[in-house]
């Protein structure tokens, strides 16, 4: 992950002290979840595959670059191209925000198809690119963390999550416990001001999503504890209000 002086994400990072705004005129998911990300924090958002943890992501993530929030986004999943075009499908053009230094998008796989099977969570955490950003989100963090990890390990890990965010930026972990070992990621939902389990269920045919909001600490309004969602084609996500609890 190398650096570039003309790129204009790559300036001085500015510490925002009273939280991240992600509020967005298309959706009421910022009323239902808090008003604003807490900052200096750690946030984890689990769920198996398929329960809309990457769907979650992108939704802050647009939300927060349109309230001028700088993101650097690390995805493990798609193509930095493949990423992009994602959130075009959902109505969320990045494009503009990318040449406009708002946002960062670095994929495992390169901007179309370069695998860098040896990358490792804590090559990404000693990115240049994290020291610019306010929010840092790794989707899957579970697909980068080495497995059976000894308690010295995990706690040196966790260590270096707080000292990123005693700087004043905030890390997003999308988590498959799947992925996992039990007892880092127990660490982590000890730790993390904000935790988001992804629910689904069969209701009637239909596939229900809700966000569980497990944990929300520094919260700067209300939080619902059930929010229930949808992502349409064009539109993006839509809370559904009738599954807000």
């Amino acid at each position: 992950m190398k650096s570039n002086d003309d790129d204009p994400f790559m300036i001085a990072h500015k510490p925002v002290e009273d939280g991240f705004p992600f509020d967005l005129e298309t959706d009421s998911l910022a009323d239902s979840m808090g008003l604003r990300l807490p900052n200096r924090s750690l946030y984890v958002v689990q769920g198996s595959v398929g329960a809309g943890k990457s769907l979650i992501a992108q939704r802050l993530s647009y939300g927060l670059v349109e309230n001028d929030v700088k993101v650097l986004v690390i995805t493990t999943e798609l193509t930095t191209r493949g990423w992009i075009e994602q959130m075009e499908s959902i109505g969320y053009g990045v494009t503009h925000s990318i040449r406009e230094g708002r946002i960062m998008v670095i994929s495992r796989y390169g901007t179309i198809a370069e695998s860098r099977s040896d990358v490792m969570i804590s090559d990404v955490l000693d990115s240049p690119a994290v020291a610019m950003a306010d929010v840092i989100v790794i989707d899957a963090a579970s697909a980068l963390v080495p497995a059976n990890l000894d308690a010295n390990e995990r706690f040196q890990f966790m260590q270096k999550l707080r000292k990123i965010a005693s700087q004043g930026r905030s890390i997003m972990l999308c988590i498959d416990p799947d992925e996992m070992d039990g007892r880092l990621l127990h660490s982590m939902r000890s730790s993390a001001e904000l935790v988001l389990d992804m629910k689904t269920a069969m209701i009637g045919g239909d596939l229900k999503r809700n966000i569980v909001v497990t944990r929300f600490l520094r919260a700067a309004g209300p939080v619902q504890t059930s929010i229930g969602w949808r992502v349409e084609p064009s539109m993006g996500f839509i809370v559904d209000i009738t599954a807000v609890s």
